[in-house]
């Protein structure tokens, strides 16, 4: 096998607990990506979900990259649209949070998952998932205690939810994988770990 080391050019926690699950070894170091600037000016020039999100991932795998020099740098994102196209960020605080949910509520959204492995500077492989989520009709009290109990865990989740926990308690209907939801194309990048020998086959 490769004794490369992946890199994720990331500090998510969320990305790293999937990864190490899978059995993949990886050394978490953050990009130093200006995410905010680059993502307004992308929505600025009317660029969709899908491809702001490859466009984010890319962004943090080609900067690590460049810096590291050796070894595959995989980068990741995670952006949510609506039904009629817009996005949803991060909650800032718990109040966004509740206006989060209040505008999911009985409503369609898709999140669009990318990944890009970046070698000396470039990429190299990339892949976006798309999972469609529909969630139940939400009473304000619900969301309110939901918010509260939750805030810790959510307060970093697009969307406002963990799927693996009690924000299955949001949906009435799921089409797409888990691994997406969690915020990685991850049967995808197993296989191009495989081709490129940090996994075994």
């Amino acid at each position: 096998m490769n004794d490369r080391p992946l890199i994720l050019a990331s500090r998510s926690q969320a990305r790293q607990a999937m990864l190490a699950a899978a059995g993949v070894t990886v050394e978490a170091i953050a990009p130093n990506v200006d995410e905010e600037s680059l993502k307004d000016g992308l929505k600025s020039e009317g660029v969709t979900a899908r491809n702001l999100a490859d466009a984010l991932a890319e962004a943090k795998a080609v900067r690590l990259s460049q810096r590291s020099g050796t070894g595959l740098v995989l980068g990741g994102d995670q952006v949510l649209a609506l039904d009629d196209g817009s996005m949803l960020d991060k909650p800032v605080d718990q109040a966004d949070a509740i206006a989060h949910l209040k505008l999911l509520s009985g409503r369609k959204h898709k999140l669009f998952s990318a990944a890009v492995i970046a070698e000396q500077g470039k990429p190299v492989w990339r892949h976006v998932d798309i999972a469609t989520l529909t969630v139940r009709p939400l009473s304000d009290a619900f969301i309110a205690q939901y918010v509260e109990t939750e805030w810790g865990k959510i307060r970093h989740c697009v969307g406002c939810y963990e799927i693996e926990g009690r924000g299955a308690q949001l949906f009435s209907a799921i089409n797409g994988s888990q691994f997406t939801i969690m915020g990685l194309p991850l049967l995808h990048l197993l296989d191009y770990l495989r081709i490129r020998g940090i996994l075994p086959s």
